[in-house]
């Protein structure tokens, strides 16, 4: 994928983006995961673009979108995009978040409803629910172990439980490679930190809900079936032969159950 990307400068971060595709219909903006970029799409891109308006961009901290001056957290990166949303001027936009870029989705939706018209979301769990007090235990302990390992060690990690397919491993890698440790340990902060429970909210738009059935990160294989279960107008999708990046790792199968929600939303 070598698209063009634009800039949009916001709070001191050169916030990064492309808008392949045809207009007419509400874009469809896809949000990456942690410590990655906008590449982790490169799969879908060419597909959806066919047919929609397509916006893909690298969140505050990662890839080109940096330095990012100043503390990272999930709803300042919410906040990011509805500022290039309203720079483009897009007022409803269907929203597709793999893991980190799930919880960003999720956050703009809470926050602001009627700018979302539907949302895709790989991988993620859901930021309102209530959890076990040893998971959000674990949550927490996760970050001096993160801090503690060499980093060398810890990309290599990361991208092998990350994914199946070698050529997705080694992308998660050369992304993972872009940013020092401490910059991905001050992103992975902002994730820790960015549940907050409301067992009675609920998303009333169109959901789509997928994993990889092989996903070995957190627990979000575990999760997603209640998420599914108690959100009135969601559809929950097991992508086979796929781990965390499961877009990647198994593409056709995801587009075609992307493509099929994006028709009949």
């Amino acid at each position: 994928m070598d698209w063009s990307l634009a800039v949009f400068e916001h709070e001191n971060c050169p916030i990064h983006y492309a808008l392949p595709g045809p207009e007419g219909n509400p874009p469809v903006v896809f949000t990456h995961g942690a410590g990655i970029d906008h590449r982790t799409f490169a799969p879908q891109v060419p597909v959806i673009a066919e047919r929609y308006r397509v916006l893909i961009w690298d969140v505050r901290g990662h890839g080109r979108s940096r330095p990012d001056g100043g503390v990272f957290s999930i709803p300042r990166a919410a906040e990011d995009l509805v500022a290039l949303l309203d720079h483009l001027g897009y007022r409803q936009v269907v929203l597709v978040g793999q893991s980190m870029g799930g919880y960003i989705s999720q956050e703009l939706a809470y926050r602001y409803p009627d700018r979302v018209c539907a949302m895709v979301i790989i991988g993620a769990t859901c930021i309102t629910m209530r959890y076990p007090r040893w998971e959000l235990l674990a949550l927490r302990c996760s970050l001096p172990i993160f801090r503690s390992i060499p980093w060398e060690l810890l990309k290599c990690m990361m991208a092998y439980y990350s994914a199946l397919q070698p050529a997705t491993r080694a992308y998660a890698y050369q992304a993972f490679s872009q940013l020092s440790q401490a910059e991905f340990y001050r992103i992975w902060v902002g994730i820790s930190r960015c549940l907050h429970e409301d067992p009675d909210y609920r998303f009333s738009k169109p959901l789509l809900i997928t994993h990889g059935a092989h996903d070995r990160t957190g627990t979000v294989r575990k999760h997603a079936p209640a998420w599914a279960a108690r959100e009135p107008l969601a559809r929950y999708v097991v992508i086979p032969n796929a781990g965390h990046m499961a877009n990647q790792d198994n593409p056709n199968f995801f587009n075609e159950i992307l493509l099929d929600f994006l028709d009949i939303t």
